[in-house]
């Protein structure tokens, strides 16, 4: 069962015309929210991301906050999985094929919900593989944009690998990965650049952010170069589907001891139990 442009249907019924501006030019905006027992996870972060996006390319909001929030929870409901990633995307709509801005379209708004699975415990145990390549998409990152041609050529440089991220550089420093966030360990210090244009803002990401905090873990924002990443004892990436995920392989050569590293572990505990008891805490704080 999906949502599209004001009803809940049938995949196989939904129909989007050939003239939307999505189809045509990428012309549009996505969200993916985290659903822990069937309740989303930190939905007012993710709606003001929406926002600010939506805000950024000037297309309409067609949804107040209130009524995002409902579609999305009916749609969570109609679902016969308790942990899901709900994804939705709006589009400018539907015009004839001419670059300038249509007057007067209507958002093209459609949402789905597909099971949200953690990486298998052997991946976790045993650390990944990545790859590294030149950052070469646009200069707003920060705009959760449809257009995502140019990560989806880097993530097929990791694929062709055999490896499930690519790290970017642009400039000789670390941005992100083609699908996640990055964090580097050095000498018992997680390093992060700082949020940008360049980069995403991503939910878990901030999630692991405030559990470094938290526990009084030596954490630095700041420009991370190249050479420091080749050099880490640590690299991690992170996202809503990955969680936490350490990295122990890049471009062939092994990260510190090419093992998941202490700092890690200590990480990955406590997003665990931050996920026990504040992800899945939700279905109670509800229903309370």
């Amino acid at each position: 069962m999906i949502f599209l442009n004001g009803k809940f249907m049938p995949i196989e019924e939904a129909r989007v015309p050939v003239l939307d501006r999505g189809f045509i030019f990428g012309d549009g905006v996505y969200e993916l929210v985290p659903v822990y027992s069937r309740v989303p996870f930190r939905i007012d972060e993710h709606l003001a991301r929406l926002e600010r996006s939506l805000a950024a390319v000037r297309i309409r909001n067609p949804y107040s906050r209130a009524e995002w929030c409902d579609i999305i929870l009916q749609l969570v409901a109609k679902q016969p999985f308790e942990d899901q990633g709900v994804y939705f995307q709006v589009t400018r709509g539907v015009a004839r094929r001419d670059h300038a801005f249509p007057k007067d379209v209507a958002p093209t708004v459609f949402l789905m919900s597909n099971p949200l699975t953690s990486p298998p415990r052997a991946l976790v145990e045993s650390g990944a593989t990545a790859v590294t390549a030149v950052d070469d998409r646009w200069h707003h990152c920060d705009i959760k944009s449809i257009s995502l041609i140019g990560n989806c050529l880097l993530r097929q440089v990791s694929a062709d690998a055999g490896a499930v991220e690519t790290i970017l550089f642009r400039d000789g420093k670390l941005t992100e990965a083609s699908a996640s966030n990055v964090f580097v360990v050095r000498r018992g210090v997680i390093l992060s650049p700082p949020k940008s244009n360049l980069i995403l803002p991503g939910i878990t990401y901030d999630v692991v952010v405030e559990l470094a905090q938290g526990a009084s873990l030596p954490f630095e924002f700041r420009d991370v170069s190249e050479a420091e990443v080749r050099g880490a004892d640590e690299i991690w990436v992170t996202s809503s589907s990955k969680e936490v995920l350490a990295i122990v392989k890049l471009d062939g050569k092994p990260v510190g001891d090419g093992k998941p590293g202490p700092v890690f572990h200590k990480m990955y505990g406590l997003y665990q139990e931050f996920k026990r008891k504040v992800m899945r805490a939700g279905k109670e704080r509800q229903a309370a």
